[in-house]
């Protein structure tokens, strides 16, 4: 895990998150054209709203793809929680050669391209993400 820092551009993103729902992010990343928010499980329906409402009008005006995922202790629940959208059927984690563990997400065969992402879209902002909160270093879609 790092120590978190972030730029003047993300703070912005996680203080208009904060005013529009009530819940202080824990993490923002800004990678792919996405904003993706760390928060607490707690807080996943107030930051939502009904229907998800409030992560539609955020990505109206920040102009960006809204992503919240909420926080977990647990390694193996983080990277559910981050491939939610996705419909993961479970995590696999095992030794990586360099250090740290390597995180094996399964999904459904409709599923797996859209958990990959266009060019490893969603793979890098997982790997973001998970680095950042854990010991895994790598993740795969099987």
């Amino acid at each position: 895990m790092t120590t978190l820092s972030f730029d003047t551009d993300t703070l912005g993103y996680m203080r208009v998150f904060e005013d529009a729902t009530g819940v202080r992010p824990i993490d923002c990343i800004v990678a792919e054209g996405k904003i993706v928010l760390l928060i607490e499980p707690k807080d996943v329906r107030r930051a939502l709203g009904p229907r998800g409402e409030k992560a539609v009008m955020l990505k109206e005006r920040m102009h960006r793809e809204i992503q919240v995922v909420a926080n977990a202790a647990e390694a193996e629940k983080l990277v559910m929680n981050i491939f939610y959208p996705f419909s993961p059927v479970g995590v696999t984690l095992t030794a990586h050669p360099g250090g740290g563990r390597h995180a094996t997400v399964q999904v459904e065969d409709g599923w797996k391209a859209r958990a990959i992402g266009k060019e490893g879209k969603h793979l890098k902002i997982a790997r973001a993400l998970l680095a950042r909160h854990s010991d895994i270093v790598s993740v795969s879609v099987a």
